[in-house]
This record gives C-alpha cells, sequence and structure tokens, in this order.
C-alpha cells in the first residue's frame, strides 16, 4: 500500500475514533513502527493530529471546528439574501451545454436553484440536497458522487467519492468554503470535505468559490485551495474591501454581488 493511501485510512480512522496507537496500526497496516511514525509526522504537519506517548489524536482546533458547523438546513437561512444574490450572479457565469461540479453546502444549494435557465446541463455533484434542487428539472442530467454520508451537511465523502470525480473533466466547479484567510486561503472545518473539494477542483476546468461576507472572519480548520488554484470568487458588498484587494493580488477574479437591504443579518 502506498503511503498517501495508507495515511489516508488512518485520517479516517482518527475522524472515528479521535486517536490511535502505533502498535495498533502497525499491526493493522502490516508495517513497521517506525514507517508508521513518519505518518504520524507527516499528518502533524499537516496539522490533522497531535502526537502522544504511544499514538496521536485528532488535532483539538479540527475537533471543535468540526463540532461547531450548524446543519446544513440551518445555514441556508443565514444570510439567505446575500447568499440568493452570490448565487444568482454564480449561475450567470454556467454556460448552456455545460458540465457542471457542484459542492454541497447552503450556498450552493441557492445556486441550484437559479440553474434553471441553463439548457442541457450536467451536474455533478456530493450534495444529496443540491441533486434533490436540481431534479425538479426533468431535462437536468444529474450524477450523484457516492461515499460516506455527513448527516451535518448532508454530502457524500470518502476515497469513493474522490475516485469518482477522477474521471470527469468538467467545464466548471462551484464550490462553498466555511472560512477564507489570507495565510491558508479558501478551508473547511471537516477534513473529508475538504479532500473531496480537491478533488472537485482537480476536476474542474474553471472554479469558482461562492462566500457570504462572514466567511471572511472565519478561518476553518483545514484548507483545501490557495487562492491561485480558484479562477473566481463571488461574494457581496458586505465583504471586506482590503481582504478582498490581496485576494485579487492572487489572480483570482473579484466579483462582488448588491443585496435588497443592504444590511448584515442576525
Amino acid at each position: 500500500m502506498l503511503a498517501p493511501h495508507r495515511r489516508n485510512i488512518i485520517k479516517e480512522m482518527l475522524m472515528e475514533e479521535r486517536s490511535v496507537r502505533v502498535s495498533d496500526l502497525a499491526k493493522h497496516f502490516n508495517v513497521s513502527e517506525e514507517t508508521i511514525r513518519r505518518d504520524l509526522v507527516q499528518l502533524e504537519q499537516e496539522g490533522i493530529v497531535e502526537k502522544n506517548y504511544g499514538g496521536a489524536v485528532l488535532a483539538e482546533d479540527l475537533q471543535q471546528a468540526m463540532a461547531n458547523v450548524p446543519p446544513v438546513h440551518q445555514r441556508k437561512f443565514q444570510y439567505y439574501e446575500e447568499k440568493d444574490a452570490i448565487a444568482k450572479a454564480a449561475a450567470a457565469l454556467v454556460k448552456d451545454h455545460s458540465n457542471l461540479i457542484l459542492d454541497s453546502g447552503s450556498t450552493t444549494w441557492c445556486v441550484a436553484r437559479h440553474l434553471k435557465q441553463v439548457s442541457d446541463l450536467t451536474v455533478i455533484t456530493n450534495g444529496i440536497n443540491i441533486a434533490e434542487e436540481c431534479s425538479a428539472n426533468e431535462e437536468r442530467n444529474i450524477f450523484l458522487i457516492g461515499g460516506k454520508l455527513i448527516r451535518k451537511s448532508m454530502c457524500l465523502v470518502g476515497p469513493q467519492a474522490e475516485d469518482e470525480l477522477r474521471k470527469y473533466d468538467a467545464n466548471y466547479a462551484i464550490l462553498g468554503t466555511s472560512g477564507i484567510s489570507l495565510r491558508k486561503g479558501f478551508t473547511s472545518s471537516d477534513l473529508y470535505e475538504a479532500q473531496v473539494k480537491r478533488a472537485m477542483i482537480t476536476a474542474a476546468q474553471k472554479v469558482i468559490v461562492v462566500a457570504d461576507h462572514s466567511k471572511f472572519i472565519k478561518n476553518a480548520f483545514v484548507s483545501f485551495a490557495a487562492f491561485q488554484e480558484v479562477d473566481v470568487l463571488i461574494t457581496s458588498e458586505l465583504a471586506d474591501t482590503a481582504v478582498l484587494h490581496e485576494i485579487e493580488q492572487h489572480g483570482v477574479q473579484i466579483i462582488r454581488c448588491a443585496i435588497k437591504n443592504g444590511a448584515r443579518e442576525q
């Protein structure tokens, strides 16, 4: 087994159990304890684990980030008018006769609602709520990526999802983000979701990120894309102008949308 594959499995174990032991992992993979220690050093450098005597635990920051994310059915009503304006602008970039990878999430769910005017569109998604919304159009071609279900976000993740995405060459990928950091780029609060987002970026010719203003004051734990890997960032007039200017210096096209009431929702 290749080291990257083994480390991905160790990550999955950590997400489930929150801790691992070197001796148990060595037996499970039939490798030396020294090999496992090198794996854990690599995962520690990625910020996934904190090593301890005899093994490692899932990094505390990552555990907290995962616990603090509300379910997607709640998130879609937060900053709704802002998200809807952003989504409308994103959908306007999608041309007829296209293949679109659409990430799971509350803002991308809004994007799905605005795709009705795009004809001959194929949507590839890991979001159950996205597939359901798109299915209202009987002419829409929909491919739902398989994998393990994360109930909070109603999305499918894991190695199966990543492997399936490698088969596609899509015109666009439209992704949500949990946070935006000038140091880390676009971030996610879930390790599995971050890995799927990376696979989506690799599978698309043009990458579009949609983000309401609140994402600019959040720094989720796992980076899924540097600014240079994203073509377009769509946000609203409420986003911090200075931060947007810095992101623009990395070659990202910025689209700022006006919203109806111009006020921050509580």
